[in-house]
């Protein structure tokens, strides 16, 4: 073979591999533009672009993200409960025999107003005490006076005057002390001899439990046999979580609520939020102060309560529009036609099937609400 011959057949052999890795090149683009032509979306790091005319696009409904009236209202259960002031358990002070009743179940009464009398040897032993000091007092005043009244004309002795006035002041005091006892119950003043003790109420309201048997014994440690009440206004005891208490701070009203009766609602007000958080309960006790003229809240029974907070401006989203990757919420943000960013959000509360957003979108924007999972592969 000829030096020319040679030439010419390399000649052709660069050309055909020329040729070959020209249509493979030009079919490797060709393939890659057809992929890109025929995907749904293209991504670029967290930007989504969505294909012209592709089938998701008539799928996706977008939102714009807008500030709502929102009044975050806490529901809790509570149990209505006297007050301690206006809620009295009246028991025998002494041992002994109930000689009368003066008053009957439901019956209003005054402070001082009388329960029942009560036979007793311990009270007829304080009487005498009483009866006893109160003479003795006397004789020591008369000879106090008689004392002062002989030194005053010089005839006296200051030093039998002086024991006279510790005598006195002596007396004064054991009569004092008689008479705190018997003072208690309203029967020191007028009493008289042997009569029986007269349990009076130490409160105004009227008689919710009545345990007075005529001719029962009664023991000194004997439990009340009456309990006066004054319920024209009750406290609603409630239960806050640790966690919630922070809606307690802006507080508008409170609302009470009845399973018994579903329509009637019950305003009333904080009267006292506990300062000690229920270590097993995690929950503060909250104190919430109702009128109850119609006796409709019963002390013991279960209601349900709402606390109503001053409304706020706050960005609610819906539900569907927020989606999850790695533990973090996130939505798909439209930064231009057919384009959406992912946008890592904090969320908050989920009311009504909507999630309210704290940080992460300001008003005026547009989301993807619907649809959204279809782009879930986007990488």
């Amino acid at each position: 073979m000829t030096i020319k011959s040679a030439r010419l057949k390399s000649n052709m052999s660069a050309m055909i591999w020329l040729t070959t890795a020209s249509i493979f090149l030009y079919s490797c683009n060709n393939k890659k533009e057809q992929s890109e032509n025929t995907a749904p979306y293209i991504t670029k790091g967290d930007t989504i672009i969505l294909q012209k005319n592709t089938p998701i696009l008539s799928k996706l409904v977008l939102h714009k993200v807008q500030e709502e009236e929102y009044n975050p209202n806490l529901l809790t259960v509570g149990t209505v409960k006297a007050i301690p002031n206006t809620y009295a358990e009246v028991a025998s002070p002494f041992a002994g025999r109930i000689l009368k009743s003066y008053v009957k179940l439901g019956q209003k009464v005054n402070s001082g107003s009388p329960l029942f009398s009560i036979s007793s040897r311990d009270y007829l032993a304080a009487q005498k005490e009483y009866r006893d000091a109160q003479q003795e007092y006397r004789q020591a005043e008369l000879n106090l006076k008689r004392q002062q009244d002989l030194l005053h004309h010089g005839v006296g002795i200051r030093r039998e005057t002086e024991e006279a006035a510790t005598e006195f002041q002596i007396k004064k005091t054991a009569l004092d002390n008689a008479s705190g006892a018997l003072q208690i119950f309203k029967n020191g003043k007028n009493m008289s001899p042997n009569t029986p003790l007269v349990v009076v109420s130490p409160i105004q309201g009227e008689v919710v439990t009545n345990n007075i048997v005529m001719g029962q014994y009664l023991k000194e440690d004997a439990p009340p046999i009456a309990v006066i009440a004054e319920l024209s206004k009750v406290w609603i005891a409630g239960q806050v979580k640790e966690k919630d208490i922070r809606f307690l701070q802006n507080l508008t009203s409170v609302e009470v609520n009845i399973s018994a009766l579903p329509d009637k609602k019950i305003m009333g007000k904080i009267y006292h939020i506990n300062e000690i958080v229920n270590e097993e309960t995690r929950s503060v006790e909250v104190l919430v102060e109702c009128e109850n003229d119609d006796r409709l809240l019963k002390p013991g029974m279960f209601v349900n309560v709402k606390f109503i907070n001053t409304a706020e401006k706050k960005i609610f989203v819906p539900a569907k529009a927020v989606l999850q990757f790695n533990d973090k919420n996130y939505v798909l943000v439209q930064t231009s036609r057919n384009q959406y960013v992912k946008r890592y959000v904090e969320t908050g509360i989920t009311e009504n099937e909507k999630i309210q957003v704290l940080n992460g979108l300001k008003p005026g924007e547009t989301i993807i609400s619907e649809g959204a999972f279809y782009l879930l592969d986007a990488k």
